[in-house]
């Protein structure tokens, strides 16, 4: 048992005065967990499905939607709708993350669901500029609200709902299928949009084999909603559900916001941090990349496509080794050597980009992708770690997406501006150095997680053995702790 977590056991069971007993450890059935992980997977799948296809059909949709522009204005034009869906994310967040807290988090990521399927599948509906006029880029904007006011409570509401399933000497390593099913959505989409644009011609793509993507979605939330509909509550919220109506009942959404910020403003910023290094290189990666290879060094949109498809299936390969890493050396060490080699690489793999041919571009989208991996791998484990169960949605759901919008989403749209006004074509690397600065001081703060019970949960534990192990450890930690406070006359605390 690391040290961290043989401290914490013990703080825990100087406060409860005995060792844990048989219903004091959580076991969770492996059915239930692996149905948890799945659902709540697939809808970041699917969010990222069409975060993939937007991120890749950005040129066409600013023809579609924006064609009196010139073709640096209709991509400025595409990447704000982009990022106007982070503008209500933290709506989203404000009023989902209570409500996740009141009512329970699988009602809540049932409905982001359906949300999130609506409004990707009504983009694929939406009439073109020439046959609508101006309210063609209206309904797209609507739609892209939709979808980041449904997003404000989905990324909370799954990493809470699988951190608090998860046994915690395995919580890195699952929870890290959330960013799995992330980057395969986002792989998916980006292959199909590969695909169509091989196969169709560009009359063909702006006239109706952009929509053919968007159209998905709806099948896909249709699967994914019976899946959530399934799913029980988390073991952590059955726990203190209790107490959840008791106090919450009474509270506003409103007065909850309050009580969050001004009790829980350390983790918050804290998450705020890592939100940034972790989905300023997310968006660099996923959404600006594939512009930045076709629009700025002018190389061919299926090499663009082919090169980031390749990184995100780096990725998926990457990721989940990478949780299950952070499991047995911590939280913080992954972290902060990830952000460490960013500061390092970002300059040398934007210039492998630049590079003439094909395997040197694709050395630096690797090193990039790698890096992201090694942010996105143990981030669903360790966000919600930093808050209490009985306000742990809320507080995703404030910390996160007020994140993301601010610095997230807005990273296509900030760094395609810099190099227009600056012509610097490493400003996207500058920028990443600037967000692995933050992501090392935050990690300096940072407490480790890894292997411990959830602030405010039982020990969770993956089978009747392990249940029985740990019994038997903090059976042992009590008694030497009671040895220690006797032979210190009851005043040592070591």
């Amino acid at each position: 048992m690391p040290g961290h977590v043989r401290k914490e056991f013990t703080r825990r069971l100087r406060r409860t005065k005995r060792a844990y007993r048989e219903d004091d450890v959580q076991v969770v059935e492996a059915p239930l967990l692996k149905r948890a992980v799945s659902a709540s997977a697939l809808g970041n799948c699917m969010e990222w499905f069409d975060f993939g296809v937007y991120s890749y059909l950005a040129a066409t949709i600013g023809k579609v939607f924006f064609p009196s522009a010139s073709p640096s204005a209709q991509l400025i034009s595409s990447f704000a709708t982009f990022a106007a869906a982070f503008v209500v994310r933290p709506l989203g967040g404000i009023v989902f993350g209570p409500l996740g807290d009141r009512i329970g988090r699988q009602k809540v990521l049932a409905t982001t669901m359906i949300m999130m399927a609506a409004g990707t599948f009504s983009i694929g509906l939406i009439p073109s500029y020439a046959t609508i006029g101006v309210a063609a880029p209206i309904l797209l904007l609507l739609a892209r609200m939709v979808q980041g006011f449904s997003t404000g409570g989905e990324y909370g509401g799954a990493t809470t709902f699988v951190a608090e399933y998860s046994p915690d000497r395995r919580r890195g390593f699952l929870s890290s299928w959330l960013d799995f099913g992330t980057f395969v959505g986002y792989a998916l989409g980006s292959a199909l949009v590969t695909v169509l644009n091989l196969a169709l011609s560009d009359a063909e793509m702006l006239s109706w084999g952009w929509r053919v993507p968007f159209l998905v979605a709806g099948p896909l939330g249709i699967i994914g909603l019976y899946m959530r509909m399934k799913l029980e509550e988390s073991p952590a919220f059955q726990q203190q559900l209790d107490e959840h109506e008791k106090s919450l009942a009474q509270k506003s959404a409103g007065t909850e916001f309050k009580t969050i910020v001004k009790k829980h403003w350390q983790p918050l910023l804290l998450c705020a941090g890592l939100v940034l290094l972790y989905n300023v290189t997310n968006y660099m990666v996923t959404g600006y990349l594939p512009t930045y290879l076709n629009e700025t060094l002018d190389r061919s949109s299926s090499f663009a496509d082919m090169m980031v498809l390749i990184g995100m299936l780096w990725i998926v390969v990457l990721i989940t080794f990478i949780g299950r890493l952070s499991d047995h050396v911590g939280r913080r060490p992954v972290y902060a050597v990830s952000a460490t080699a960013m500061i390092i690489l970002a300059v040398p793999a934007f210039l492998l980009l630049q590079a003439d041919g094909t395997w040197l571009p694709l050395l630096g989208v690797l090193i990039l992708s790698t890096l992201l991996a090694g942010f996105a791998a143990p981030s669903a484990a360790t966000l919600p770690a930093l808050f209490p169960t009985a306000v742990r949605y809320a507080s995703m759901g404030i910390g996160f997406n007020f994140a993301v919008a601010a610095f997230g989403g807005t990273t296509p749209l900030v760094t395609e501006a810099l190099v227009s006004v600056t012509g610097n074509n490493l400003m996207p690397a500058y920028y990443l150095i600037l967000a692995g600065v933050i992501g090392l001081v935050t990690v300096k703060f940072l407490p480790e997680s890894a292997q411990m019970p959830l602030d405010g949960s039982q020990p969770m534990v993956g089978s009747r053995e392990e249940q029985r192990e740990l019994i038997t450890t903090s059976q042992d930690l009590y008694r030497l702790a009671a040895e220690r406070s006797s032979g210190s006359g009851g005043t040592s605390d070591s």
